[in-house]
């Protein structure tokens, strides 16, 4: 086993305990933010001056108005900035911008001294537009080709070929919804200006050292002159990897040009028409099957919406590529990637950043051509199920293979599957209105960002003389339980008591260069470093245990807080070893670092091997399905979920449960709308607030949800042996629509294949279940009485 992994005796990892500041949480005494405001004196608000038209230039902005409203102290606009007028690392999202670009599009903000002060002088800016023509679909821009950023293309085997061998080739078309991150806290920004003009930002980021670097290029200044912390995060799921950036900006340029700290919060409406989204994508597919349901060839094509600007459309979009073959083994693959431009909010990282959407396309293509097959959908995905020695399309070779059957067979037997479809098929030729189904979709998520620079960490660790302990690292925390596991893991390193550690919030004086909270790699990296320095100290610390004991340090080991030499009764306390540490002026402090290892990918060739590892998971959901409304509900959920060896139990079922949850409002209630008409709202988002935006509430829970880790499962190279946890999860969900696909088709004759919309909402499942009963799948996007299905597919065509 490697030193990474590890785990030494009575270790503080792998201990169920519950989140650091769950106190804090359910007390209402953790603090975020906008929190901070309340303690700072002469504060600034800033307000957006939106402009409620989609696209078009700009030709007058008038600001004087503003400036009369009592208590606007200050109009920002692009003459103030002093550095580089963008908030985006391409260059290509205008801080001030003098292009309309998507309806609600800030060009000014507004600093008063309350709130709404700010919100009158906002309305008072007069803006003057000469309207632009605008693409608000992904359909219209497909057709209009209006596409932006890279176009990567993954190649795999001899395509051609495999058709040529194919018994059966079906072709489809899918389109499915975007989803808004709905996090409780808003974006949110705090700035300060000190004597030396220097900027101090608290700000709600994933990615504190990006926000210090936009901010310094915003005011021309350089990094060490910006420090950005964050103390957590009321939700991040990716929407603060990004888009907190050009918010900060903004309250560091007010706190600059005025002396006195600027605020910015966006409400709820704000937040949901100016901030980024899940991509929505579209995806046209052939696929060939021999005679027994095994996967032949592939060619695809998948666009996703990005928005106005890039943001992160090309990397989602490219991690979509190398996860369409999710759990199966695909040997000739030809996956073509691209982004649209749309007039709208640009679209950035949501959990699992790219992935969802594309393996999302494979389990809709085999749930659509299993009943085409005359196969179980189950049988059909567990025959294509990669094997040992397999690789995968872009030519990364497929570790354990093996735990994707082994967790298949568990939840199998779990849910106690085989006796549960006897007892639906009883009760669905019993119940002629109401129809149930269990499905088992199964998932493998790639760990580690696919820029490989971003695989790096840094962590500092500070031993005080009275034997306390402050660690420092790069990662933040949004109320996942990173920070939970730091702790256990520094414990676990030095050897002592949990209580004997303290984290500090991440900031960018700390530890520099961090890479963003993302990519499920937050516990891989950070934990690594934190290891890395507690490593240090202890090394020190055992020569000095020895010295004092009468022994060798090789032979001290430091367990539960006290030194002792092995065979040895003699033993050290740990407050005394560091006290006696501190007086031989031995270093108590040491910088830690990882970088992983076995990295490498060539983005223009689309291959190598740009995960460490990858993590498994199966899901097993029961549905019920009325047929006269598409209502339904989900009677029970199992899932086995592969973290390696859990650095945090508790934690990381929490973390499955909520990914479950959210992965299933994205698939079956979360529907966006935008106003697509020629009207004058035209590119308005409809679903603005949560009485029009369909969130997972406690109604839409599972009657009975199963949740437990895959049990003897240590990761070899990875921090104690742990693996991911964040992203995966989400995809478990896939079996919800899976079933709601299965029992839709209960209403129906056998065989037929049935196309369902995504989200999958109750009008969606009616849709299906009328298709169903005429015996064929929706043609062309529409329901039977004519009104326009929000995920358009064509029918499946057997050549």
């Amino acid at each position: 086993m490697s030193h990474l992994s590890e785990i030494p005796e009575k270790p503080v990892v792998g201990v169920s305990m519950p989140h650091e500041s769950a106190t804090l949480h359910v007390t209402g005494t953790a603090l975020y933010t906008d929190d901070l405001v309340y303690r700072t004196k002469d504060v600034l608000h800033a307000y957006p001056v939106q402009v409620m038209k989609t696209h078009g230039l700009i030709t007058a902005l008038r600001t004087e108005p503003a400036l009369a409203v009592p208590g606007v102290v200050r109009v920002l606009t692009g003459a103030d900035v002093p550095g580089v007028n963008d908030a985006g690392i391409k260059h290509d999202e205008p801080l001030f911008p003098d292009t309309v670009m998507f309806h609600g599009h800030a060009v000014a903000w507004v600093l008063g001294e309350t709130l709404e002060a700010a919100r009158l002088g906002a309305a008072a800016v007069e803006v003057e537009l000469d309207e632009r023509p605008s693409l608000i679909t992904l359909q219209d821009a497909i057709a209009a080709e209006s596409f932006h950023g890279a176009r990567p293309l993954m190649v795999a085997g001899d395509i051609d070929a495999g058709f040529a061998d194919s018994a059966h080739v079906f072709t489809g078309e899918f389109q499915f919804s975007d989803q808004e991150h709905f996090y409780l806290e808003t974006h949110a920004a705090l700035a300060h200006v000190d004597e030396a003009g220097q900027l101090f930002i608290q700000s709600s980021t994933q990615h504190p050292s990006e926000t210090q670097e936009i901010v310094a290029h915003v005011l021309g200044l350089h990094s060490h002159e910006v420090t950005v912390q964050c103390l957590r995060m009321g939700g991040g799921f990716g929407g603060k990897e990004m888009q907190p950036h050009g918010f900060a900006a903004i309250a560091a340029l007010g706190a600059k040009l005025t002396g006195r700290p600027v605020r910015v919060r966006l409400n709820r409406t704000q937040d949901l028409t100016m901030s980024g989204k899940r991509h929505g994508f579209h995806a046209t597919w052939k696929i060939g099957f021999d005679a027994e349901g095994h996967i032949q060839a592939l060619d695809a094509t998948l666009t996703g919406d990005g928005g106005w600007s890039l943001d992160l459309s090309e990397p989602v979009v490219a991690r979509a590529l190398c996860h369409i073959d999710n759990t199966y083994w695909i040997p000739n693959a030809r996956v073509a990637g691209r982004i649209a431009k749309t007039n709208k909010t640009s679209n950035t990282a949501f959990r699992g950043f790219g992935g969802p959407q594309g393996m999302l396309v494979m389990e809709d293509i085999l749930g659509r051509c299993a009943p085409l097959l005359g196969l179980d959908p189950m049988e059909l995905r567990e025959r294509n199920f990669y094997r040992e020695g397999q690789s995968t399309p872009y030519g990364q070779p497929v570790p354990q293979p093996e735990r994707i059957s082994t967790i298949w067979r568990q939840v199998q037997d779990d849910a106690a599957v085989a006796d549960r479809k006897r007892e639906i098929a009883a009760f669905n030729a019993a119940h002629p209105h109401t129809k149930r189904a269990i499905a088992l979709t199964g998932i493998k998520f790639g760990i580690s960002f696919n820029l490989t620079a971003f695989n790096q960490a840094g962590a500092l660790v500070l031993v005080y003389k009275d034997g306390s302990v402050l660690i420092n690292h790069g990662g933040t925390e949004m109320g996942q339980g990173l920070h939970t596991k730091m702790i256990q893991v520094a414990a676990t390193t030095l050897g002592i008591p949990l209580h004997k550690v303290r984290l500090a919030p991440t900031r960018t004086d700390k530890v520099p260069n961090t890479s963003a909270t993302a990519a499920s790699s937050g516990a891989d990296l950070n934990g690594a470093a934190i290891k890395n320095a507690c490593e240090q100290i202890r090394g020190r610390l055992l020569q000095v245990a020895g010295t004092q004991l009468g022994g060798n340090a090789s032979d001290v080991r430091i367990v539960e807080g006290v030194a002792r030499i092995l065979g040895s009764d003699k033993e050290l306390a740990w407050d005394d070893l560091v006290r006696t540490a501190y007086f031989q002026r031995v270093q108590l402090s040491a910088s830690g670092y990882y970088r992983t290892e076995g990295l490498h990918w060539d983005a223009k060739a689309f291959q190598g091997s740009p995960f460490k590892y990858f993590s498994y998971g199966v899901a097993a959901c029961e549905v019920e399905v009325d047929g006269f409304t598409g209502k339904y509900k989900m009677r029970r959920v199992d899932i086995v979920h592969d973290v390696g060896d859990s650095l945090s139990p508790l934690i990381d079922i929490g973390q499955v449960e909520g990914g479950f949850v959210q992965g299933a409002g994205w698939l079956t209630l979360e529907d966006m709308r935008w106003d697509s008409s020629d009207g004058p709202n035209r590119g308005r988002l409809l679903t603005q607030a949560a009485s029009t935006y369909k969130l997972p509430s406690f109604s839409e829970m599972p009657e009975e949800f199963n949740v437990r880790l895959m049990e003897n499962a240590t990761e070899e190279g990875a921090v104690y042996g742990s693996k991911a946890v964040g992203e995966p999860p989400l995809m478990l969900a896939f079996a919800v629509r899976e079933a709601l696909r299965q029992a839709a088709a209960e209403f129906g004759p056998a065989g037929a294949s049935v196309e369902l919309g995504a989200p999958a909402t109750p009008e969606a499942v009616y849709w299906a279940i009328e298709a169903a009963r005429k015996g064929g799948a929706l043609h062309e996007g529409h329901a039977p009485d004519g009104s326009e299905v929000s995920a358009d597919a064509s029918v499946l065509s057997n050549a």
